[in-house]
């Protein structure tokens, strides 16, 4: 398959929008609307303060600024990427170490800086980047995929960024990064010998990683284990979160009328725990309405990974794909306590820029990757 280059110029220039995928933009709307209903509702008897704006607000207009990054990431040939990888690393690297360095804490973790009032979580659209740069990274090797040096490559590739970003700490996106590079690694056709070698490497060196986070952070990473067993301090937000989900039953409370929520007594509700609020007060009907969103959603980007014309877009889509599915299984398996709380975002629902924004961003990249590297059909 011959290597497809595109300058920056010519990129602007060819916009086949008869290509548009409408389904996954409308996908996305769906979802940023149920954000911006449940944002509404979890903020309901917290208003912002006189001349602040509300959460809903400020989540319709980070939507605003981040469809507008999606359209015109849409409209420009995702190859003009391919050759600015590099640079792009190195960005993503300063990116995360000043994020270390210089950044605000926040429930413990250095994980955003503070710019003009406004806070930038860096680590978020870190994670679209270094899907680009192993997606260039794995279409370069294309000949040479099931070599070990194209794993071992990948790995190191991801290795710093994932370490920068554990030592903030934040484990719920490091995890997302490993969880990213498993995704595209196994969807590239790398060797499954070598991958599983590596994966129990991973496994291997978990104790370590856990050792090295703070006590409150263990204390809340095992929690899933047994909530009850520390129910008025680590594990007070697991438990809450349990007593939500199975109070909202088959049809959930009412929109605003979840007793848990509304009585203040789920903590993060608006970000890490959003989800507890759609059971609460949608209930079954309305958690199964969401994750069948998504799942539409998935399956869109699949399709286009699976039509993409060449192995660049094919795997920023299966990226995509990989980092979008682990967030919602994380995040989900975490309020219903099958999972440890690491505290994963769920993506177009849980409040915060720069999610959101990233987010777009990088669907704004798959689309270009439907818009211009569609197969012919004949």
């Amino acid at each position: 398959m011959g290597v497809v280059t595109s300058t920056f110029g010519g990129a602007i220039a060819r916009r086949p929008w008869r290509t548009f995928d409408v389904q996954l933009f409308v996908y996305l709307a769906l979802l940023i609307a149920f954000g911006i209903v449940m944002g509404y509702s979890a903020s309901y008897n917290d208003p912002a303060p006189a001349g602040a704006l509300s959460q809903p607000v400020k989540t319709v207009i980070w939507a605003a600024i981040g469809l507008t990054i999606f359209f015109v990431a849409a409209s420009l040939d995702y190859h003009w990427l391919q050759p600015f990888s590099g640079p792009i690393y190195l960005a993503v690297l300063v990116l995360l170490t000043l994020t270390l360095v210089l950044g605000t804490n926040l429930f413990g973790a250095q994980m955003s800086i503070t710019v003009a009032g406004l806070d930038f979580q860096f680590s978020e659209v870190s994670k679209v980047l270094m899907i680009v740069v192993l997606a260039s990274f794995l279409a370069s090797r294309r000949e040479r995929i099931g070599r070990l040096s194209t794993i071992v490559g990948a790995g190191a590739l991801m290795a710093m960024p994932t370490f920068l970003v554990f030592r903030q700490p934040d484990l719920g996106t490091a995890m997302v990064f490993v969880a990213i590079l498993a995704a595209m690694l196994f969807m590239s056709g790398a060797s499954i010998g070598w991958m599983a070698i590596f994966t129990g490497l991973v496994v291997g060196a978990a104790p370590l990683a856990v050792g090295a986070l703070q006590d409150y952070q263990r204390q809340r990473l095992f929690c899933f284990l047994d909530p009850y067993a520390d129910a008025q301090d680590a594990c007070y937000q697991l438990v809450q979160s349990l007593n939500a989900v199975g109070s909202g039953g088959i049809f959930g409370q009412g929109l605003t009328a979840g007793r848990q929520n509304q009585a203040g007594l789920l903590p993060v509700q608006s970000t890490d725990f959003i989800f507890t609020v759609v059971a609460e007060e949608l209930g079954l009907v309305g958690s199964l309405l969401l994750l069948g969103l998504f799942a539409l959603l998935i399956w869109r980007i699949v399709f286009i990974a699976w039509t993409a014309r060449d192995a660049l877009g094919s795997m920023v889509a299966v990226g995509l794909a990989g980092m979008i599915l682990f967030q919602v299984l994380v995040n989900v398996g975490m309020v219903v306590g099958i999972m440890p709380v690491t505290g994963i975002p769920l993506p177009f629902v849980t409040y915060g820029g720069s999610s959101l924004i990233s987010l777009l961003f990088g669907m704004g990249i798959l689309e270009s990757v439907r818009i211009h590297g569609e197969k012919p059909t004949f």
